[in-house]
């Protein structure tokens, strides 16, 4: 596979930036003309990178900022992937638009709301800029616990809007499906709705679960080695870094505190089951989660011969890309590879594969009923 991109600043190479660049340097990618370059504050995680031979280049916050303006200012790279805290990105943002950098620009925080606001008072030209947030991670942090195949079958969120340059999600999406991921698309705002659900209330679920045991425990050690597979597991986030999780919850206060108010409702009726030796009742809430568990997918491999391509024209449409990508994560349906088939100089088409999954028909529906042409093909080949 080769790169969408030939040559890649990641700034922040710690667990995230670190995984990128190992898989950028993996035998799957040709890397033999791709540079990518890694910056940090830290030189140990600099030199922790170059030892492993994750980056071309390494340069230290701080020392090496001559070095630093001269890519952004020479145009050496053509994407730019911002793997720092949300609270770091303003400053990037304000070095960034100081240039005269032209190329694309991504993130991979796990909040949308707050860099958005800060991308649209910093940056002149927003369009370049489209957020990501792939969802991987490891309980050991920093660059030790980068590996290549962090990525692998994780889903990778891309969030254009109707601004969104659409050749660089093009390029954004064959870059995040190259490293193994699968890209869906979400609204800005939907995306920190839902990940507040997913991913935030889960880890504060699992902080409040260890901080139970505790308080029940005369010895701490006893209890915790009493603790079964279950327990373990659903506590393994729980170790991640207080201030990273501290800084997130904060980012996406409004929908964290919503979502557990609602867990703090589902919690209730577990309660009140129990209160009233309601049996049937707490049958039929473990019934509901079981079943919805057992709904997700352990793996997903495709089934390459149920391909379907999807051609939409783009001629009198703004904000194509991000319409039609959004009503496909709402149909569930993946998209294993886009592109932008130029007829002329007014008229394009954007072309879709579809993988097996999804509700097809729902994603058909939702394009007709937002004034789409559209046409279905199957492919029916293998690979």
């Amino acid at each position: 596979m080769q790169s969408s991109f030939s040559s890649i600043l990641i700034i922040g190479v710690g667990l995230i930036g670190g995984s990128i660049a190992a898989a950028l340097k993996s035998p799957e990618i040709e890397s033999s003309t791709l540079k990518v370059y890694g910056i940090d504050i830290d030189q140990k995680a600099i030199y922790g990178a170059l030892s492993k031979r994750f980056i071309d280049e390494g340069l230290i916050i701080g020392t090496d900022d001559a070095r630093i303006d001269e890519l952004l200012n020479d145009s050496a790279v053509d994407l730019i992937i911002l793997a720092v805290p949300v609270s770091a990105a303003p400053e990037w943002f304000k070095r960034i638009e100081a240039s005269n950098y032209i190329g694309a620009i991504t993130d991979v925080a796990s909040t949308k709301g707050v860099l958005t606001e800060q991308a649209a008072a910093l940056l002149s030209d927003t369009s370049r800029f489209i957020p990501g947030h792939p969802m991987a991670g490891s309980e050991v942090n920093g660059i030790e616990g980068a590996r290549a195949t962090l990525f692998q079958n994780a889903h990778w969120i891309l969030c254009p809007d109707e601004t969104s340059d659409p050749e660089i999600f093009t390029k954004l999406h064959d870059f995040v499906t190259m490293l193994g991921a699968r890209s869906i698309t979400l609204s800005r705002e939907e995306h920190d709705e839902t990940i507040a659900v997913v991913s935030h209330v889960p880890h504060m679920v699992a902080s409040a679960l260890v901080q139970l045991a505790g308080a029940h425990a005369k010895d701490k050690q006893e209890i915790f080695h009493l603790a079964a597979g279950g327990f373990k597991d659903t506590t393994r986030i729980a170790a991640g870094s207080a201030e990273l999780w501290s800084g997130i919850a904060m980012d996406n206060r409004a929908a964290l505190a919503k979502g557990l108010s609602e867990i703090k409702q589902i919690i209730t009726d577990i309660e009140q089951s129990l209160e009233k030796s309601d049996s049937r009742g707490l049958t039929q809430l473990l019934d509901e989660a079981a079943q919805l568990r057992s709904s997700i997918p352990a793996t997903w491999v495709p089934d390459s011969t149920r391909l379907v391509e999807v051609r939409i024209p783009m001629a009198n449409h703004s904000g194509v890309i991000a319409q039609v990508t959004s009503f496909a994560a709402k149909a569930a349906c993946n998209i294993q590879s886009i592109d932008i088939d130029h007829i002329n100089e007014a008229t394009a088409i954007l072309e879709l594969i579809l993988t097996d999954e999804g509700d097809k028909g729902k994603f058909m529906s939702m394009l007709i009923e937002g004034g789409f042409d559209v046409s279905f093909k199957p492919l029916g080949y293998g690979v």
